[in-house]
């Protein structure tokens, strides 16, 4: 029985292993953790800010994001950064702690991706076969779309969401409050194609809500209710992600049982921190490797529309080549280019930067659009620019 796990999950991991190789070849090497120094699955190791820090450009940038002076970013509730393994900045405005849950809204996505390589790492899923759904008939197009296409979002659907001119001109405003909110997965499929899959980039929150259900029916597939399925989904993602690294977040789920996916995981800054420590260590823990080799260089290189240098696999790239295509980076400055990040709504990021062994998580509320977004890089930028780079290891 062991044996045939082990065979399984080299089976399902091996659709990674040629994009990965190539990708590797480009990607800035990923640091490990500092010898001898502990791993933040309870408590985080402290340190004061490196010598090598611009003071004063870091000091600007944190005192414009808490005195509330930079208008566009509106309210930053929490700032915390981990360099060489241990937390060097960590702030909280005011009426909360290192202990409150903030929402991740589209980080959540990056979750997802997770969760779907742990489920590859057990042999459960194999990424370039089928993903399908069981509101499809067989042989229907959209029933032949690949979970990696559907992780590189280009899956072709018609669907709005950024860039949307109103709130009821946005589909996720109709799939998680309007008439999709009793059944979110119902209302993603039923979105028809109006590309050929695999050929063209959208930015797709159905798309993630048909991951996750897809991967609840490989990992519950005989629910005997919806708590069931609930409870019994949660309890997997506790023992394949989230225990493991020391997360203890709040994961809403849908009326039918299911886990959103595309958003609504409440976490602390320092629980997000280890998540994106996941993905500065590739994917190992302690030791322990959570994620597939190759899931998080999978995560951080283009997906395949040559017309989009901006997005991986569920995470955000920064462009090598001036400001990005089709839409701006967060982080524009090219000396920082192997920076990848978690983006969710109201201005909630993680950024991970291999140059600079260095994860920045910024949680807060700003109510604007593009403007917001273009000030919120320019801050970061300005934040992670203050620290000095780390030569790889």
């Amino acid at each position: 029985m062991l044996r045939g796990t082990i065979f399984a999950t080299i089976l399902a991991t091996l659709p990674l292993l040629a994009p990965a190789e190539q990708a590797s070849a480009q990607l800035f090497p990923l640091p490990p953790q500092p010898a001898g120094l502990a791993w933040p699955t309870a408590e985080w190791a402290e340190a004061p800010l490196p010598d090598d820090v611009d003071r004063a450009a870091f000091d600007l940038a944190v005192t414009e994001a808490f005195a509330g002076s930079h208008e566009q970013m509106g309210q930053t509730r929490a700032v915390l950064i981990v360099q060489g393994g241990r937390i060097v900045f960590e702030r909280y405005a005011e009426g909360y702690t290192r202990d409150t849950r903030l929402i991740s809204w589209s980080m959540a996505k990056s979750v997802t991706h997770a969760l779907v390589g742990a489920a590859v790492l057990q042999g459960r899923i194999a990424i370039d076969t089928p993903m399908g759904s069981p509101h499809w008939r067989a042989g229907e197009r959209r029933a032949s779309i690949t979970w990696r296409q559907w992780l590189n979002m280009v899956d072709g659907q018609d669907y709005t969401e950024i860039g949307a001119p109103s709130i009821l001109a946005n589909d996720v405003t109709h799939m998680l409050y309007g008439a999709g909110r009793g059944d979110t997965a119902r209302f993603a499929a039923g979105l028809p194609l109006i590309h050929d899959p695999g050929a063209h980039w959208n930015y797709n929150s159905a798309g993630t809500i048909l991951i996750a259900d897809a991967l609840t029916r490989t990992i519950v597939a005989d629910p005997q209710s919806l708590t069931d399925r609930r409870n019994r989904m949660r309890t997997w993602m506790d023992a394949s992600l989230f225990g493991p690294i020391g997360m203890h977040p709040v994961v809403e789920f849908d009326p039918s049982g299911l886990w959103y996916g595309s958003a609504l995981i409440w976490a602390s800054a320092r629980d997000f921190a280890r998540f994106g420590t996941l993905y500065l260590r590739g994917g190992v823990w302690d030791g322990t490797r959570v994620l597939p080799e190759g899931w998080v260089d999978f995560a951080r290189s283009r997906g395949p529309d040559a017309a989009t240098d901006i997005y991986g696999a569920h995470w955000w790239l920064t462009s090598a080549h001036g400001t990005g295509t089709p839409m701006r980076s967060l982080i524009v400055d090219t000396s920082m280019a192997d920076a990848f990040s978690a983006q969710g709504h109201e201005g909630q990021i993680i950024v991970i930067v291999p140059s600079k062994d260095l994860v920045m998580v910024r949680l807060g509320l700003f109510q604007g659009g593009t403007e917001a977004w273009d000030a919120l890089g320019d801050w970061s930028t300005r934040l992670i620019g203050a620290f000095g780079n780390r030569p790889a290891r």
